[in-house]
């Protein structure tokens, strides 16, 4: 305990730790300055001092989630979670472990002195459950000796008994550290040792080939030369059972570069989407986003075994080349094949211009079949049936036209490159064979290779096919995978507390302030807002009302921070976004937006209530929850449920009316625990009583409310 007191953190020095693991793990820091952590905040605060560290993370370029780990669980934390900031617990003054990883049974500490030190894991692991088992030990060593247990069993049965009775228990207050999803996509790969995994996977599928080869090789040449020796026999056979093991680790490793690669561009995927302004997302439509969400599935199928496949043919075609250039042919059939794999690139390249109209034309047709079903009541009011399916028969048509002429190259080339080889390079042995330098071993090794190449060229072909769908499908992705690097505002460090802390001190002042707002949905578009000005202070409740169309839900957008004015001052406790960052200033803001820019996702209540404030809840949050819903006369609702708050809904689960729906999004916004509430039409599903009553709960847990309404 002494040595972990002596590498442990102070609180005000803790920015400086995430800089000197990020520097360790060799991340692009985007500051130099750590930032350090007054005193007169107070640690005691979880969600204070989580917020900070969050913060100060952003603000170095790096990103701290924190997590709750099982008691069972706490081994694999320290084995695995590295780097990260781990709080030791019982200690009246915080301290904290910077984790950097392990080294065997080992873990690497990085103390306050800046040196990494190494000290055993299971001191570690002792240090982060004692606080939890101190107050079992005495009764679980009264039980061990009443029982008997040897001295040699006793710490095994001990740690059993322990994770019996603390099975439930959870230790909290570790923030693991991890590169942000805008980060460099191949620091990401690194971070996550990918291009070792690949590394290991070529020249262990190069072994596994050579050892293919001469297996084989030394089973031609004893038939050739018309004896099989059991020597000859034995090495053989250690050549085969070589192969399993080396075939079983590409297997692995593969799986692992396929789950590594897909979970980086999943999350750079969602990253990139949650960047996109809503001007955009408006602007493509429903029909466009379902394409690209398919398109990313196709991405990371596609790339991967296409990619890995090509890498793979490529020993392959090095490998048949070997054996071909020892053979009668020699050059000439290493000509040969290099050649003919250029007539195979140029159909490949034939067949991706054929599979890019071909995709093009899908896309439009599952564009056009979304927002009309999207549409449908609308299309219903305006348009006549006799004009519902015009035009849908000649895209048909066109779509059936390009499928055949992109299913007629594919066969060519999936047919005529592998086959048309084999004669090609049956070919190549020709001159060698007239002019009498051919011996039956050559000739051997000849043919020998050329069946290699055909292997080598189906695979190439296929590879091809992967490699062509991944770039068509890469166009449509390619978007959202460079909104990912948007620049965001980053919060500083000094005004990442929770809301109310230190914005709302400045009593008499304005808590919200807008001077002179000009926004734009185009660059050259009329005005949405004009020279619009707003004040808002501690406490005050306003109604903003206004015809449809007069740019109410626009200033709403604009005051949460959701876009930008083009120009004028937007001041909240006279700080500006820049100064709050994107995430301090939403932290304080929020807003339940119309019905149709609201949802509820498919998971359960609780989550759909909590999402805003944070995952996973702690009992608290989930009491908090259960009693806001039942002030927003919600509890009949929870009753019928099974699940109670962890009932699934939304579009796989429970239904919700619209009354319903409306007052989830309310509670959601409630949750958060903002200092401004903006609520958007959110009365309007509500009968006149249950209107009252919600209005009422609003009332009592708003600090300071916006209420946009119609007249």
């Amino acid at each position: 305990m002494e040595t972990l007191d002596a590498l442990a953190w102070p609180v005000g020095r803790l920015g400086e730790a995430i800089a000197g693991l990020a520097r360790l793990r060799g991340w692009r820091l985007r500051s130099t300055e750590a930032p350090v952590w007054q005193t007169g905040w107070g640690h005691d605060n979880p969600e204070a001092l989580s917020g900070w560290l969050e913060a100060a993370a952003a603000w170095l370029g790096v990103e701290a989630e924190l997590v709750e780990v099982p008691y069972t669980e706490v081994a694999s934390l320290v084995h695995g979670a590295g780097p990260a900031l781990l709080r030791l617990p019982g200690r009246e003054k915080p301290g904290f472990l910077a984790l950097l990883g392990r080294q065997r049974r080992r873990v690497l500490l990085l103390g306050p002195d800046l040196v990494v030190h190494r000290i055993p894991a299971e001191v570690l692991c002792t240090a982060c459950c004692h606080a939890v088992e101190a107050p079992l030990v005495a009764e679980v060593e009264h039980v061990l000796d009443a029982v008997g247990v040897s001295r040699r069993h006793r710490q095994r049965a001990r740690r059993t008994m322990l994770g019996e009775r603390l099975s439930g228990a959870r230790l909290g207050e570790c923030w693991v550290l991890r590169l942000p999803a805008d980060a460099s996509f191949w620091q990401q790969m690194r971070q996550a040792h990918l291009p070792h995994y690949l590394l290991g996977l070529l020249g262990a599928y190069a072994t596994q080939y050579l050892c293919w080869i001469l297996a084989w090789g030394l089973l031609g040449r004893g038939a050739l030369h018309g004896r099989l020796d059991p020597a000859w026999l034995m090495a053989w056979g250690l050549l085969l059972v070589t192969v399993i093991p080396l075939r079983l680790w590409n297997t692995w490793v593969q799986g692992r570069l396929a789950l590594g690669v897909g979970g980086l561009l999943r999350a750079r995927l969602l990253a990139g989407a949650l960047r996109l302004a809503p001007e955009e997302i408006r602007h493509q439509g429903a029909g466009q986003f379902f394409g690209r969400v398919l398109e990313a599935e196709a991405v990371e199928a596609l790339a991967l075994s296409g990619g890995l496949l090509g890498l793979l043919t490529g020993i392959e075609v090095v490998m048949a080349a070997l054996v071909l250039g020892s053979g009668a042919g020699g050059g000439l059939q290493v000509g040969l094949l290099v050649g003919w794999l250029g007539v195979a690139g140029s159909l490949g390249w034939h067949a991706l211009r054929q599979r890019r109209r071909w995709t093009t034309a899908r896309l439009t047709m599952t564009h056009a079949l979304v927002e009309r079903m999207v549409g449908h009541r609308t299309r219903l009011a305006q348009e006549s049936p006799s004009t519902w399916h015009l035009g849908e028969d000649q895209e048909l048509a066109a779509y059936l036209a390009l499928s055949h002429r992109l299913d007629r190259t594919t066969a060519w080339l999936m047919a005529l490159i592998p086959r048309g080889w084999l004669l090609v390079g049956l070919l190549g042995l020709v001159p060698a064979l007239v002019a009498g330098r051919a011996t039956t071993v050559t000739v051997a090794i000849g043919v020998g290779g050329t069946l290699l190449a055909y292997e080598a060229c189906r695979k190439f072909v296929m590879g091809l096919g992967h490699l062509a769908g991944a770039v068509l499908a890469w166009h449509q992705v390619a978007p959202l995978f460079a909104a990912a690097t948007r620049p965001q505002v980053v919060t500083l460090p000094a005004y990442a507390m929770p809301p109310g802390e230190p914005l709302d001190e400045a009593h008499g002042a304005p808590l919200l302030e807008a001077h002179a707002l000009v926004f734009r949905h185009r660059v050259h578009g009329a005005p949405v807002l004009q020279e619009c000005s707003l004040e808002m202070r501690m406490g005050e409740r306003l109604l903003l009302a206004g015809p449809s169309g007069g740019g109410k839900s626009t200033l709403a957008s604009l005051l949460t921070g959701l876009r930008q004015p083009e120009s004028g001052l937007l001041l909240l406790g006279g700080l500006d976004l820049p100064t709050l960052g994107t995430a301090g200033w939403r932290r304080r803001v929020v807003a339940a937006p119309q019905f149709h820019d609201n949802h509820v996702f498919a998971g359960t209540l609780a989550f759909n209530l909590l999402m805003g404030r944070r995952w996973p809840p702690a009992p608290a949050d989930l009491q908090a929850a259960e009693t806001l819903c039942r002030a927003l006369d919600l509890g009949p609702l929870l009753d019928r449920m099974p699940a109670g708050l962890w009932q699934i809904v939304g579009e796989t689960g429970w239904q919700l009316s619209h009354g319903e729906r409306s007052r989830l999004y309310i509670a959601r916004a409630l949750l958060q625990g903002a200092t401004v509430l903006i609520l958007d039409e959110s009365f309007a599903a509500l009968d006149p009583e249950t209107l009252h009553r919600v209005q009422q709960c609003v009332l009592e847990h708003a600090p300071t409310l916006l209420v946009i309404a119609h007249p």
